[in-house]
């Protein structure tokens, strides 16, 4: 059994738990197997690595923050990387069998290249105390070790494959926390969220969640991929099976850079793909969504500015962008038409065609941060409100200029509304408002 550190006043909280065995050696490039059982009791307190991301970094997450200050809140805890990366967390307040406490699993973004569920921005205490619910993160494959297949016989989606693992994990052990398997929400931003949206159609997935909130994911970018993976994976064939992981990186960072080359989908090169276990093909993925959507609650969603963040890695449009009088309009101009293009035209079609088939859905419309100088309510704007505290953020140059007490007090309303989700699937009693926040309306 599992041994993890205590947690409020009745809960716990269970660090590092394996949900898989270690995908290294001969298993680098295997579907998840079973982890071996333990024998008596096993430390559950410390996190474990995220997977290998080379130039990457977990910070990424707190926006465009190269600078902390003098105080690196956010970097307090280094997050390790390993390829030995296939666990969760996990926190309940109230550890106790029977509790049937709503279940909700935490799957993290980052282009499907960087990040992790132990990261520490990542943290879920708030969301489980006040709301009364079980929090679950997961971390799973990235890049060439989990999001492209399809050469040399090897397979795609072990990422995907990986996250399906956990929640057969969740499915067999949640109840012992106090949480329920019958009313599981999985909630994840960016590609996490476009993770999610994909897991629904996934073969298996039948029964292991009941609700999604999928935040910001770029779904507008997720069609036409073929040509760029078939690219892509020309680069990544000379990778040996006896290759360091090191070399692996660096031959990573090419089929990167091939896939840059596509467009706005080149901005997310790595995704799920589509024709390969455990997904439809393409042409079939919308019927799949449309046979699936009276078994899902869907609350969907994007922030008003989501593009923003982007600026800072394009120095021609930055440049521009800060040009006197002219730049405000360009930077507007563009950020409006790249935000409907690769996030709020799909998202909004999305719930629209969840609703048609008979699903529950809602979708909201994020603004906090808008008009500010230049990030706005960019993409990953949302996280500050759910996860952590000021302390966690304060330095952080994705929320400058946004005083301590919104954020605080928003994110207090934004836990609620997303917990009240996942309890009931429904916003009942929840005003269509959160003033200065967000907008949300049914689908």
């Amino acid at each position: 059994f599992l041994v993890g550190a205590p947690f409020g006043e009745k809960g716990g909280m269970f660090l590092g738990v394996p949900f898989a065995a270690p995908p290294v050696g001969d298993l680098r490039w295997n579907d998840p197997i079973d982890v071996e059982p333990w024998r008596g009791q096993r430390a559950a307190t410390s996190f474990a690595p995220a997977c290998m991301q080379g130039d990457y970094t977990t910070d990424w997450y707190a926006g465009v923050i190269e600078d902390f200050g003098s105080d690196r809140s956010l970097a307090a805890r280094p997050v390790a990387e390993s390829e030995d990366c296939l666990y969760l967390n996990l926190w309940t307040p109230e550890l106790k069998t029977g509790a049937d406490l709503p279940v909700m699993v935490w799957i993290h973004g980052g282009s499907y290249v960087v990040g992790a569920g132990d990261s520490p921005i990542f943290d879920t205490r708030p969301l489980c105390i006040e709301q009364d619910v079980v929090v679950v993160s997961v971390t799973y494959r990235l890049g060439l070790l989990g999001f492209l297949g399809g050469y040399r016989d090897r397979p795609a989606n072990l990422g995907l494959l990986d996250i399906i693992e956990a929640l057969r994990w969740v499915q067999k052990n949640i109840s012992v926390f106090g949480g329920d398997a019958d009313n599981v929400t999985l909630f994840g931003e960016s590609a996490g969220g476009d993770a999610i949206a994909h897991l629904m159609i996934s073969e298996g997935t039948e029964g292991l969640f009941h609700k999604a909130i999928i935040q910001s994911a770029p779904l507008g970018i997720r069609s036409d991929r073929h040509a760029m993976s078939e690219a892509m994976g020309k680069v990544a064939s000379s990778i040996d099976e006896t290759d360091s992981i090191d070399d692996l990186l660096k031959t990573q960072q090419k089929v990167i850079m091939t896939g840059n080359k596509f467009g706005l989908k080149g901005g997310m090169p790595f995704s799920p793909q589509y024709g390969h276990y455990p997904l439809p093909d393409e042409a079939g993925a919308e019927a799949a969504w449309e046979k699936r959507a009276k078994n899902v609650d869907v609350l969907i969603g994007y922030n008003k500015e989501e593009t923003a963040l982007f600026i800072y890695a394009m120095p021609t449009i930055l440049k521009i962008s800060k040009l006197p009088l002219i730049g405000r309009l360009f930077k507007s101009a563009i950020v409006k038409r790249t935000t409907a293009k690769v996030y709020s035209d799909a998202i909004v079609e999305f719930a629209k065609r969840h609703s048609k088939a008979g699903g529950n859905a809602y979708r909201y419309h994020l603004t906090w941060g808008e008009n500010r100088d230049f990030l706005g309510a960019c993409h990953t704007i949302d996280l500050p409100l759910l996860f952590g505290d000021w302390d966690t953020w304060k330095n952080a140059r994705l929320i400058e200029d946004l005083p301590k007490d919104e954020l605080i007090q928003n994110g207090k309303k934004v836990r609620h509304m997303w917990a009240s989700f996942a309890r009931s699937g429904k916003l009942d009693g929840i005003s269509g408002t959160i003033p200065d926040v967000l907008t949300w309306t049914q689908a």
